[in-house]
């Protein structure tokens, strides 16, 4: 039986932690169990009722919508935002979104499941807006969902997990358009991103991803300004990261990247690089190591008082 390697970093205590690792099994069970139970989603919801900014009709993919999972119990008053990924052009709404919103509804953690909308028909910054538009509608709600405004979180996979890192150092305070949603805050109080997309230049680059989102032919300012290492500071949330040191599709070192420059600016971080597993894991429920990845992403949600401790 073979094992591989979990390398954790964590800015508190940089720890090195093994964790076993065999074949997939043939069959897994849904997703981890936790305390808590889900109760029955809403229906999608509009992010622009009236019709989204820069919509180029009325159809499905012109109308970004958020579904809230709001959790049976939940002591903390946390949100998160789940950002499903696809390489900004279609989106894993089950595998990164449905059943992730149900994951922290298990742990008592309301969710909420982003539709946003996707290349090519869209490019920057319609992505970016509707992404920070769902941190304001949440907020803009908090004492109706039974949510703290100042634990709202966003949980981002692959593309997703570009979205979600955009919008943790390209946020404002609140816009005055006469909307009493824009007048929310767009910040993230914590990020969490799975094998995310960062950097869309060489090396590292996800080529689909930066085509869908930038084009064919991008200026090459924008390209360094939406791969977003440079832009984190000192006001960028604390974050998760999960991925796998061998992942063929989006190398490992988008994620290292956005650590170091975290850790740089003194932003609570934590990085948890498996050895081995392929990209699009999303719960990790079909591989004995990578299943693993939810408990701690837990443990560090409550350590933080994100989520209530047992």
């Amino acid at each position: 039986m073979l094992r591989s390697a979990l390398f954790s970093l964590a800015l508190s205590a940089a720890a090195v932690a093994l964790h076993a690792q065999t074949a997939p099994p043939p069959s897994a069970v849904a997703y981890p169990a936790g305390g808590a139970v889900a109760a029955k989603p809403g229906d999608p919801m509009l992010l622009w009722p009236n019709g989204a900014p820069s919509a180029q009709g009325d159809a499905d993919d012109d109308r970004p919508t958020l579904t809230a999972y709001i959790a049976l119990q939940n002591p903390t008053k946390t949100a998160v935002i789940v950002t499903p990924g696809g390489g900004y052009q279609h989106l894993s709404m089950e595998k990164e979104g449905s059943l992730v919103a149900q994951w922290l509804n298990a742990q008592g953690v309301t969710a909420f499941v982003l539709k946003y909308r996707l290349g090519p028909k869209y490019h920057n910054p319609v992505e970016l807006g509707d992404a920070l538009r769902a941190i304001r509608t949440v907020r803009s709600r908090a004492a109706e969902w039974g949510i703290d405004k100042g634990k709202v979180g966003m949980l981002g996979f692959s593309a997703g997990g570009h979205l979600t890192a955009s919008t943790s150092v390209l946020y404002d305070d609140g816009l005055p358009t006469g909307d009493a949603i824009d007048k929310e805050s767009s910040r993230p109080d914590f990020v969490v991103l799975c094998y995310p997309v960062i950097r869309l230049d060489a090396p590292y680059m996800h080529s689909g991803s930066r085509k869908m989102l930038l084009g064919d032919t991008p200026d090459e300012a924008l390209v360094e300004k939406m791969s977003l290492t440079a832009l984190v500071n000192a006001d960028t949330p604390p974050a998760f990261l999960y991925t796998t040191t061998d992942d063929k599709t989006v190398p490992v070192m988008n994620s290292v990247l956005w650590y170091s420059a975290l850790v740089k600016n003194g932003i609570p971080a934590e990085l948890h690089a498996f050895q081995h597993g392929t990209h699009g894991s999303g719960l990790g429920q079909f591989d004995p190591a990578l299943k693993e990845w939810p408990t701690l992403l837990l443990h560090w949600l409550q350590a933080n008082g994100w989520a209530a401790k047992p």
